[in-house]
């Protein structure tokens, strides 16, 4: 979990450095955090994708050791970000692999920048097939959790939500408490604040989704709490070039339930579309 001190960060807008790790060779695999996650986080349910791609993984701006300016990114500045880094690696195109709210970033990359997103993987996504709504009172309590009681309450409240019936069995107290100091030490109070403060913005509508042409896989756990099975098919039909798959037992992140599980559907799926281009 911890950072590569010798790691070189890329200079993207003005005044903002991206600290970024990159793994493996092959289709760019570029890995965008949801605000709970940092860069060494990914490299766990990364290593087996890592054999035959290659896997960049970066920290949003404004978290981690990233810059963190004064001011907080809009959406549309985290989309710049994106795409500055891209450029900063000399990378053409990319698949993105979202999860949760960054699910949003991925979209709205996909859209002002459709020529630099080769497909597009949404796990336990928080864009809904009739809107957001859900998603927003999720995040607007967790928000309300994380400012009147902190960094610890916001983990209790988050975990049930988050990982899936079996996998909490399967942990147990251990499980629960060991989590619980890396959530802790992986980000501050302000960072998250900063990050669902945003969540709560942006576009809603799915019917944007219908302009997006890259490919689209939609990748949720059986026992998501944000997004039910027949729901993610639904998503994934309001995409021109979208499918989805269904994990059984994991929860609304589903690489933490089964990590080999879901890198062999993203591996599969790249194949698909490199054999297609």
């Amino acid at each position: 979990m911890a950072y590569r001190e010798d790691a070189v960060r890329a200079r993207g807008r003005e005044g903002v450095e991206l600290y970024y790790e990159s793994t493996g060779t092959g289709p760019v695999v570029l890995t965008l955090n949801n605000f709970f996650m940092t860069t060494p986080t990914w490299r766990v349910f990364t290593d087996e994708l890592s054999v035959g791609h290659r896997v960049v993984s970066y920290d949003l701006c404004g978290h981690g050791r990233s810059s963190h300016p004064e001011k907080y990114p809009t959406w549309d500045e985290h989309v710049e970000d994106v795409v500055g880094l891209l450029d900063a690696l000399e990378i053409d195109q990319a698949y993105l692999l979202s999860t949760s709210i960054s699910t949003v970033l991925a979209r709205d990359v996909a859209l002002k920048h459709p020529d630099r997103v080769k497909g597009i993987v949404l796990a336990g996504p928080a864009l809904g097939p009739r809107g957001m709504r859900r998603h927003r009172l999720v995040q607007r309590a967790w928000l309300l959790t994380l400012e009147q009681h902190g960094m610890a309450a916001l983990y209790a409240h988050l975990y049930p939500e988050v990982f899936g019936a079996e996998m909490i069995e399967e942990l147990g107290t251990p499980g629960f408490l060991g989590l619980r100091e890396s959530f802790l030490a992986l980000s501050t109070k302000e960072d998250l604040v900063n990050g669902l403060k945003l969540a709560l913005t942006g576009e809603t509508s799915a019917d944007v989704l219908a302009r997006i042409e890259a490919p689209t896989l939609v990748v949720i756990g059986d026992d998501d709490v944000l997004l039910s099975p027949s729901g993610a098919k639904e998503l994934a039909e309001k995409f021109p070039n979208g499918r989805y798959e269904i994990m059984p037992g994991a929860g609304h992140l589903p690489f933490l339930d089964d990590a080999a599980g879901f890198q062999a559907l993203v591996a599969k799926f790249i194949d698909e579309v490199e054999t297609r281009a």
